[in-house]
């Protein structure tokens, strides 16, 4: 469920009055994860990395409570989910969006991320769930190792976004950097720098 609430008696006031207008008010952090259990827990289930990491990304973000409030337009709302979106590889080749609601049973997660990215690759067509959740963006450039990326700014969109590519390996460990981009009228540095630990955290407890 979503609705609109008064920035002026939320915690995010003085944000709003000062990045609402802004011409960039997107902020991007570039952090190297730690990746090596979870590419333990993908090879022993057989369960899909980027899912994984979708997931250890819904639980951190479930644990902030900035990531439930959102600048649309020019209005604040406040959400009661969240969901996180992955890009998939359609049947004609292109891509297409896919939200899948967040949920702390990752076997539950696991069978709506499988159910839904497959019916969006059979069908073409983007499924939305941003009309009553607040939607974490994510985009996975596996085909090659990236240092970091930044999203756009276009006006419409204000949703956190991550982005990732191909893991690396050093010694017996993997490692892969991911950009994270947020709005600063939703959140301020610490919270992105919190969010960012939990998920890290939430990838070196994932079993």
């Amino acid at each position: 469920m979503a609705k609109e609430i008064d920035p002026r008696k939320s915690k995010r006031a003085v944000a709003f009055e000062l990045w609402m207008k802004a011409s960039n008010p997107m902020v991007t952090f570039f952090k190297t994860m730690d990746v090596t259990n979870l590419v333990k827990v993908s090879n022993k289930k057989h369960l899909k990395f980027n899912m994984l990491m979708d997931y250890c990304i819904g639980k951190a973000a479930k644990a902030v409570d900035e990531f439930y409030l959102l600048p649309v337009g020019d209005k604040l709302i406040q959400y009661d989910t969240i969901a996180v979106n992955t890009i998939v590889k359609n049947k004609e080749g292109e891509v297409s969006s896919c939200d899948v609601l967040f949920t702390s049973e990752l076997e539950k997660f696991n069978s709506d991320y499988l159910k839904y990215t497959k019916q969006v690759a059979e069908n073409c067509k983007d499924r939305d769930l941003s009309e009553n959740c607040m939607v974490i963006g994510t985009s996975a450039i596996i085909d090659t190792e990236i240092d970091g990326a930044v999203g756009m700014n276009s006006g419409i969109f204000n949703n956190p976004f991550i982005i990732w590519g191909r893991y690396k390996k050093k010694f017996f460990r993997y490692y892969l950097s991911i950009s994270f981009q947020f709005h600063h009228t939703q959140m301020d540095g610490a919270h992105a720098g919190r969010f960012l630990a939990l998920m890290q955290s939430e990838i070196n407890n994932l079993k």
